[in-house]
């Protein structure tokens, strides 16, 4: 059964003009729904590797926020600073640190909790 209806429209992806046969018609030939269809696909697939990306940097800062006892690396990670920035700031006594060998610096979690509320 044939459709009387003709109405004009424009396509959603080469944005030409065409006569539709139908009120749901988006697309002016077959080729140009299958290359919007790839598109979508595309950029669904882009959408989720982004997200598993920041799935994946996130990750350890989840994980460092759990700790109790930090290291030194994981202080300047959870900062945002160097290495040796939070060294700085433990010799300067901003940040009570205990050495408990030459290369086993811990800091405790609810330390940089109460520098961090004091600089908001």
């Amino acid at each position: 059964m044939s459709s009387n209806i003709f109405i004009q429209r424009i396509c959603e992806h080469c944005s030409k003009e065409f006569t539709a046969r139908t009120t749901v018609t988006k697309f002016c030939s077959d080729a140009c729904a299958k290359r919007a269809y790839k598109a979508r696909i595309r950029a669904e697939k882009i959408q989720k590797s982004n997200t598993e990306t920041l799935k994946v940097k996130n990750k350890p800062i989840e994980e460092l926020k759990a700790k109790e006892f930090l290291s030194v690396k994981e202080i300047a990670l959870l900062l945002g600073c160097s290495t040796r920035t939070a060294y700085r700031l433990i010799d300067k006594g901003k940040i009570n640190a205990v050495n408990l060998s030459e290369r086993l610096t811990r800091v405790k979690r609810s330390e940089l909790n109460k520098i961090m509320e004091q600089k908001s």
